[in-house]
């Protein structure tokens, strides 16, 4: 009987641990490329702006810290020419990224928080356009630091539930060849401001 109880105490202070260490966050985010690429003979080569869908899911370690992983759906996006050469570039990819997190926590239900992280970018199915309609356009994976900042608010008569508000910062520029002669970096580096809905369990 005694081993019963206990077995039935250490299954409740097991699941009581557990309770609100993972969060799971839906949004919708604006992709907003800050730097554009000056190329020798091309122009200028830039990257638009792009709405995606971006879920992730955040396990806290404690009340103040917590990791995040970004699980974004594929991207779209758009590299324009300016200049000598009238030509488009459509490359999807995906941008994991994962952030270590510092929340700061108060009496309020606005949960103010900052992270910083490694994000990436991966490329497939490069389609082109104009000028470079019949060139062979290749770009790679490539890999940077992320930074994040943002505030999470709590109704007060919410449980598990609600919404946020962020901005992050990805430094990603990834290497466009083309026709395997031209070769040069593609400077993206973009702001991500998502607004979304949040679940703790």
């Amino acid at each position: 009987m005694l081993k019963q109880v206990a077995l039935i105490a250490l299954m409740g202070m097991s699941a009581s641990a557990m309770a609100g260490q993972w969060q799971v966050k839906v949004g919708g985010s604006v992709i907003a490329p800050t730097q554009n690429t000056n190329v020798a003979g091309v122009g200028v080569v830039e990257a638009d702006n792009e709405l995606a869908f971006t879920p992730s899911v955040e396990y806290f370690f404690n009340d103040n810290f917590s990791a995040e992983l970004l699980l974004a759906t594929p991207i779209n996006h758009d590299i324009t020419v300016k200049g000598d050469v009238n030509a488009g570039v459509n490359i999807k990819h995906l941008p994991p990224t994962l952030t270590a997190k510092y929340h700061f926590k108060n009496s309020t239900g606005f949960t103010p928080y900052v992270g910083a992280g490694v994000t990436a970018f991966i490329p497939w199915d490069e389609e082109t356009s104009g000028d470079l309609a019949s060139a062979k356009v290749k770009v790679k994976e490539d890999y940077g630091y992320a930074a994040q900042v943002g505030v999470n608010f709590q109704p007060a008569d919410a449980k598990n539930w609600g919404v946020f508000l962020d901005v992050r910062y990805a430094d990603l520029s990834p290497e466009v060849t083309v026709n395997k002669t031209t070769k040069f970096d593609l400077d993206i580096d973009p702001v991500i401001y998502t607004l979304g809905y949040s679940y703790k369990f």
